[in-house]
């Protein structure tokens, strides 16, 4: 409900006031972004990326841009500020990525794996944020970007699902400010399947997320899908040998490393 209002206010404001874009400040924009960071933003060109360090069991990142100047404040505009309709043009870079990841990271077994043809969905997982980050937000920023990427892929052709079965299981101190090596110290072991999370996982899964800096949220993430597969793959193991799932990329909007 608290999201609905925000997003309310957020139309009626647009009526009545003078914008700003939410990327360069550029004064008396119609809607969120100007003509020159709408375009910026539109012709990204998604490519794998690794952080420096990177983290043990880091998935295949694939990034839409840098995370600095323009994206990083459209960014913090839809995370922190509540510019919610930025969720439209960020959602369709995720699925831009997405669909990247799918076509050039293998699948286990080393076979290549594209999208659409009639197959199982693809099912993206948010990183989550802490029940205390979403309420003081009032909306879960990378869950309502994944929906955005989902509607998108499915426009597409591509059949696509959001499920937000992992959630924090304990507290997690503010990564800001923290080194590579202190950001996995404070993440490990912090994420978990919800109850019952495991049985919705089959198919193809992408972890998604909005910003990747040092890996760190990403590999704990992929830690904790990892260990229900590995948990099902023994479960199965009499009938297939095979787990149904697979955890075998992540995809984000912006990334501080780009190489």
């Amino acid at each position: 409900m608290r999201g609905l209002l925000q997003e309310l206010r957020q139309e009626l404001a647009g009526l009545v006031l003078p914008s700003r874009c939410a990327g360069c400040g550029l004064p008396r924009v119609r809607g969120e972004l100007c003509e020159r960071c709408g375009a910026a933003l539109a012709g990204a060109v998604p490519r794998r990326v690794w952080p420096t360090p990177v983290p043990s069991g880091l998935p295949r990142v694939y990034s839409a841009l840098p995370y600095a100047d323009q994206v990083r404040e459209v960014l913090l505009a839809h995370k922190e500020r509540g510019a919610l309709r930025l969720a439209a043009p960020l959602g369709a870079l995720l699925a831009a990525t997405v669909r990247e990841a799918a076509a050039q990271t293998p699948r286990p077994g080393g076979m290549g794996e594209g999208v659409g043809g009639g197959e199982a969905p693809l099912t993206l997982v948010p990183v989550p944020s802490s029940q205390r980050s979403i309420a003081a937000r009032g909306h879960d920023p990378v869950r309502r970007i994944a929906l955005v990427a989902a509607r998108e892929l499915r426009r597409g052709g591509v059949p696509a699902r959001v499920l937000t079965v992992l959630r924090q299981r304990r507290t997690v101190a503010d990564q800001a400010g923290l080194t590579a090596q202190q950001r996995a110290a404070n993440l490990g072991g912090a994420l978990e399947l919800v109850p019952g999370g495991g049985r919705l996982l089959t198919g193809k899964t992408l972890l998604v997320d909005d910003v990747m800096t040092t890996g760190a949220s990403l590999a704990e993430a992929a830690r904790a899908l990892g260990r229900y597969a590995g948990h099902a793959q023994r479960v199965e193991s009499g009938r297939s040998g095979q787990s149904g799932l697979q955890v075998w990329a992540a995809a984000v909007v912006a990334s501080r490393s780009l190489r």
